[in-house]
């Protein structure tokens, strides 16, 4: 079975941060550049929260805030799941079903090692059915 450290693998190694003193405007101009949909927010190296355009959408935009003026801190997740490198990534997809969020942070000896979002996810069930199915073919086949 598939791991979140099998993703990382195959993913890119930079996990984008954000300080909790800075703007949402500066957090939504980091994900525009960087085409991300949530950034962790680190202070003094150690995990805060992280910000979400659904956090954006809820509590800047509905409560008539505006993304300059409003520190990262006022609206961040403060409460941030994440999981360890070895979790299967079937579990963590049912992980983030049950409690409806798309991005889980990866930890490992309480230092942040990455960031799996449910597309990444769904991209490695994907990969392991293909890999299943080219197995079986090739035993059918008697290759």
């Amino acid at each position: 079975m598939t791991t979140v450290n099998d993703l990382l693998r195959d993913k890119s190694t930079e996990i984008w941060t954000i300080a909790p003193e800075s703007s949402v405007f500066e957090a939504l101009e980091l994900m525009s550049e960087k085409n991300i949909g949530a950034v962790l927010v680190l202070e003094s190296g150690r995990l805060v929260g992280l910000l979400s355009e659904r956090d954006y959408a809820r509590k800047v935009i509905l409560e008539n805030r505006t993304s300059r003026d409003t520190p990262v801190r006022d609206v961040m997740t403060t409460r941030v799941a994440y999981v360890e490198p070895s979790m299967k990534i079937q579990d963590c997809l049912a992980l983030m079903t049950d409690k409806r969020f798309r991005h889980l942070p990866v930890m490992a000896n309480d230092k942040l090692v990455g960031l799996v979002s449910i597309g990444d996810l769904v991209k490695g069930v994907l990969a392991e059915k293909e890999f299943m199915i080219e197995q079986l073919e090739q035993y059918i086949t008697g290759q």
